[in-house]
């Protein structure tokens, strides 16, 4: 019996410790922490002109119509946007997104919740969504600092304060519910996921740890219709170099490579001998770019930069652009089914023509076929080259028919084969070789080299049955 109490006295001082332990792990109130910061925290509302025209007549122009411009009777209007922002310096510089001032003439910034103040753009940047702006005003004003948003952990509580709906100075509070989100939004994803309820107006507005620190910048809600608990922040310490770069240029400075990168799946990982899936392959190399002075390939696996590991593909544009302009970095790259070590000294991003129109598709039929993949193909010819503006001297062959059981028929027709197995096609025979030569092999994992419909040059593993 006395055994019997004794196990009840412990499990309920067990019970009672852990009870102890996760009230205290849950903030009794929040109202300290947000009195201290919401003096920081501001509301930003913008003035935009819009244009439009009228029309006096009593019947409609098509959409179009170059009549609409000869009767139309232009009219300005005015329409008026709301955000929020945070105040990292007490000169008044303002954190905020870019998609909140945006194309505005007028900036007006509310301190304190009962002060105007205007404001103009020190820098933007598209690429993360942010903007720096600076309070025209002789005042002194109570800053917050950035915290280390890589020590923030899946689970920590956060609050947001911010201007959702135009109430301004409104706080919210919830946990961190993801790390290194990606959306869709912008170029450079890495976002803080949160279940603080974020609605519109809270863009610009700082997520806050429980020190009180700026660990992220609350960017995007998830739907249309308002907080469903799914909101997302750029991390402060992403932000944080682009922000300098903004105050003190006016725009940013970004590292380029000059390479299109894509996922390496199963598929290639087995092709090419790597252990497991990892790294980000090299589908194409702009010509005179960093990467092509450097002997980078396509075809090559970058598995570190400058002494980062690059576990997902996803990883390694973020590293680059946060890697300053002209330094020189060492790239481990996977070649020939071993690791080898390149130079390179990084260019500038926003001076490349990484991006350049494509032009369209000439199709010219003659077909053969290759019975290994279940294909009919032509052969590339120069109008091909000069229409998709390809880089002088390519040779392939062009897909024209994919069979249902194709071991490639998530391709297109129209994409253009340009390389098997790490052989240059220059013939249809030479793919049809290279084809038969592995279904006679023990191995049946296929690497080929493609352009796709976007003009792209992108790398496919290939089973073969």
């Amino acid at each position: 019996m006395k055994s019997i109490v004794k196990i009840f006295a412990v499990f309920l001082i067990s019970i009672n410790y852990f009870s102890i332990s996760f009230a205290n792990s849950i903030p009794s109130s929040f109202a300290d922490l947000a009195e201290r910061l919401m003096p920081s925290v501001v509301n930003i509302s913008t003035t935009t002109t819009v244009t439009t025209r009228s029309n006096p007549l009593p019947f409609e122009f098509p959409p179009g119509s170059p009549f609409e411009d000869m009767f139309g009777t232009p009219q300005q209007r005015q329409t008026s946007a709301l955000g929020s922002g945070f105040i990292i310096d007490e000169e008044g510089i303002v954190i905020t997104n870019n998609h909140v001032i945006q194309g505005a003439q007028d900036i007006v910034v509310r301190v304190n919740g009962d002060k105007d103040y205007k404001a103009q753009v020190l820098g933007a940047d598209a690429g993360m969504d942010l903007a720096v702006l600076k309070i025209e005003s002789d005042e002194k004003f109570k800053p917050v600092k950035f915290g280390n948003s890589d020590k923030a952990r899946i689970g920590d509580w956060v609050i947001a304060i911010g201007n959702p709906f135009g109430l301004g100075g409104t706080v919210t509070a919830g946990i961190i519910s993801a790390r290194n989100r990606s959306i869709g939004l912008s170029r450079y994803e890495d976002y803080i996921q949160t279940d603080a309820s974020i609605n519109q107006g809270n863009s610009g507005g700082p997520l806050f740890n429980m020190a009180g620190d700026v660990i992220g910048i609350n960017t995007a809600i998830l739907g249309q219709s308002g907080s469903i608990g799914i909101g997302f922040a750029i991390p402060s310490n992403s932000a944080q170099k682009v922000i300098k770069q903004l105050i003190e240029f006016g725009e940013t400075k970004r590292g380029w490579l000059g390479v299109r990168i894509q996922i390496v799946d199963q598929a290639i990982a087995d092709a090419e001998n790597l252990d497991k899936p990892r790294g980000a392959l090299v589908a194409s190399v702009a010509e005179n770019s960093p990467s092509d002075k450097g002997g980078i390939k396509p075809g090559d696996i970058i598995l570190e930069f400058d002494g980062k590991p690059i576990n997902e593909m996803k990883e390694l544009p973020k590293i680059v652009a946060e890697t300053d302009v002209g330094k020189k970095v060492m790239v481990k790259v996977w070649r020939n089914k071993r690791e080898i070590t390149k130079e390179i000294i990084l260019g500038r991003l926003e001076t490349s023509e990484d991006f350049k129109a494509q032009k369209p598709v000439i199709e010219k039929p003659k077909v053969s076929r290759i019975e290994g993949l279940k294909i009919e193909v032509r052969l590339l010819n120069k109008d091909d080259i000069e229409s998709r503006n390809l880089p002088k001297g390519t040779s392939g062959v062009v897909i024209t028919k994919i069979d249902k059981e194709s071991p490639i028929n998530y391709l297109q027709v129209n994409n253009i084969i340009v390389e098997a197995n790490r052989k240059k096609i220059n013939t249809i025979g030479d793919l049809d070789n290279v084809v038969k030569l592995k279904l006679r092999s023990d191995e049946n994992n296929l690497l080929i080299a493609i352009y796709n419909n976007q003009n792209q040059r992108t790398y496919v593993g290939v089973k073969l049955k």
